[in-house]
C-alpha cells in the first residue's frame, strides 16, 4: 500500500482526501515579429560566424531543462489554503525582518 503525506502540513493522508497540484515552469518565449527586411538579410554569413565561434571556444552546450515539473499531494485543509494563495503572497507579508 502507498502512504501519502500532505507536501505542505507533513500530515498523514491515508483515508483523507488526497489533492494533488501539478506545476509546470518554464521561459516564456513571445514570438518575435518578421518585417520584410528580415526576410530579405541573408542569415548563412551570420550562422557560419556563429559556428566557428562555437568551434573555436569549444564550449560545452547549455543542455539544462528549459521546463521543471512539480507534483504535491495536499490534504484538503491545506489544498483550501493554496487555493486562496497559491503563490504564498500572504506569507511573504507577514514575514518581516529587523533592521539592524
Amino acid at each position: 500500500m502507498i502512504h501519502y503525506t500532505c507536501d505542505l502540513c507533513a500530515g498523514d493522508l491515508q483515508g483523507d482526501q488526497r489533492y494533488v497540484v501539478n506545476m509546470d515552469v518554464f521561459a516564456a518565449q513571445d514570438p518575435a515579429e518578421l518585417t520584410e527586411d528580415d526576410l530579405d538579410e541573408d542569415h548563412m554569413e551570420e550562422v557560419s560566424q556563429q559556428i566557428q565561434e562555437m568551434e573555436e571556444n569549444a564550449e560545452e552546450p547549455d543542455l539544462s531543462p528549459t521546463t521543471k515539473q512539480f507534483r504535491y499531494d495536499l490534504c484538503c485543509a491545506c489544498h483550501k489554503r493554496f487555493l486562496r494563495d497559491p503563490l504564498g503572497r500572504e506569507l511573504s507579508k507577514k514575514v518581516s525582518f529587523s533592521k539592524n
